[in-house]
């Protein structure tokens, strides 16, 4: 399976590598995604940063240019926002989404409007600086890098439903502070059209439990089969 996975605010590629590593290692094809604006060498332009849209434009190209191979589209946390924008114009192109511990939104959402108190606050105080920034909180690895505003505060625009056939997945880390996903995982049990896995250790499972992840994504069935 070809996999292309999109990290949550502040992180880059980078996250998703012994995940990564993990699936190689069967046989899949990985591309891992660091956004606009948080490459390691940070933007080329602080003064523009990029939005949702830049991310969903980014992204949608990155699979555009790519084979005709149906792809598993992931998603970490943001990423949510950027994978659901994708599959509202390339359905066709892919196979599943992917929400690891992620915004699940409808038209109009955004990051903003789907999480909680706790980090509406976080992206308030990170943003003090120039308010277009928000800065790296605490306890996040040496290459995150400060996360454009604008991204989180976009809503998003959703024009249908992707795909027929896609198969959604949406994999939980369970109960952490502040988490806006537990409702949202216990909502989509209930619902036919998704499977809902947990990997109970926190937000970060990329980092936290990367053979767990990867063992649930390689375990994907084709949403053909």
């Amino acid at each position: 399976m070809k996999f292309v996975m999109v990290p949550g605010g502040w992180q880059g590629g980078w996250v998703f590598d012994r995940v990564a590593a993990e699936l190689r290692r069967d046989g899949h094809h990985v591309e891992a995604v660091t956004l606009s604006g948080l490459e390691p060498d940070g933007p080329e332009d602080m003064d523009r940063p990029p939005n949702l849209d830049t991310h969903v434009d980014q992204v949608a190209g990155l699979i555009d240019r790519g084979d005709a191979t149906p792809v598993a589209l992931c998603g970490h946390s943001y990423g949510g926002m950027v994978i659901a924008g994708v599959a509202d114009r390339l359905g066709d192109r892919l196979d599943q989404l992917v929400f690891i511990d992620a915004y699940v939104p409808d038209d109009g959402d955004s990051c903003w409007s789907l999480t909680s108190d706790r980090f509406r606050e976080l992206f308030m105080a990170g943003a003090r600086a120039d308010g277009r920034w928000v800065a790296v909180p605490e306890g996040l690895d040496p290459r995150a890098r400060p996360h454009p505003l604008a991204s989180f505060v976009q809503s998003i625009r959703l024009g249908g439903t992707p795909g027929g056939a896609l198969g959604r997945t949406f994999i939980s880390g369970g109960a952490w502070p502040g988490s806006p996903f537990v409702t949202l995982a216990e909502r989509l049990r209930d619902d036919s059209d998704w499977r809902v896995h947990e990997i109970a250790v926190g937000h970060n499972i990329a980092r936290r439990d990367p053979q767990a992840l990867a063992a649930v994504l390689g375990a994907l069935p084709p949403a053909s089969a």
